[in-house]
């Protein structure tokens, strides 16, 4: 078993490291101004969906790969800067918004789906999140314990626990001001602009990032 001291320490590292300003959270931040708080947490549930991708990465070797592999690296984060250039572009040219509101079993036209799988893609696409995860789990792992592979696993879990607490929280705040936002027409329209900048913005950042 993992000590109580290092899950304490994990867990508190945890909550900063997603308090502390990224793509990911910037990402929760924009949908759920544009798109309410509901949104924004369907945008998390997939973000932290990816987080368990990322967790299994580690956990099975995988991203010693992509470590290693220059291209496999460039492949995946060309890949997830060309859909998050998509949205932009969709949110840039959009006349329409969908706030979503009330409970999420009652949201229709596949919103959430769509918003899920969305948050799914971002943090899937962007391999400096394995990486990271390469570094920062090790760091807490010791062989005086359970195997290597179930503290990474345990570890992961921690983490996207902490994830969805802290990103939860900001989808709820943002949403609540995108909706009071939202009540003027020329607003709402200023929001989808600056959606979609953010978008471009996120795709440009991840296309510069190296290995």
């Amino acid at each position: 078993m993992i000590s109580i001291e290092t899950v304490t320490s994990f867990f508190f590292v945890s909550i900063l490291l997603a308090l502390s300003p990224g793509p990911d959270n910037i990402f929760v931040m924009s949908q759920s101004v544009a798109y309410g708080r509901k949104a924004g947490l369907c945008v998390v549930a997939g973000l932290c969906t990816g987080l368990i991708g990322h967790t299994a990465a580690v956990t099975l070797g995988i991203a010693a790969i992509v470590t290693n592999s220059p291209i496999i690296f460039t492949v995946i984060k060309t890949a997830g800067a060309m859909y998050l250039f998509y949205l932009g572009w969709q949110s840039l040219k959009s006349t329409e918004a969908y706030v979503l509101k009330g409970p999420l079993s009652s949201i229709k036209n596949n919103a959430a789906s769509k918003l899920y799988l969305r948050g799914i893609i971002m943090n899937l696409s962007n391999p400096k999140v394995t990486l990271f995860f390469l570094a920062f789990l090790p760091q807490f792992t010791t062989h005086a314990h359970t195997s290597i592979a179930i503290q990474t696993v345990a570890l992961g879990a921690l983490f996207i626990l902490a994830t969805l607490l802290v990103f939860s929280a900001i989808a709820i705040a943002s949403g609540y001001i995108g909706e009071l936002l939202q009540q003027s027409n020329r607003i709402h329209m200023i929001m989808h602009k600056i959606t979609g900048l953010v978008f471009i913005a996120l795709a440009i950042s991840l296309l510069i990032r190296r290995l």
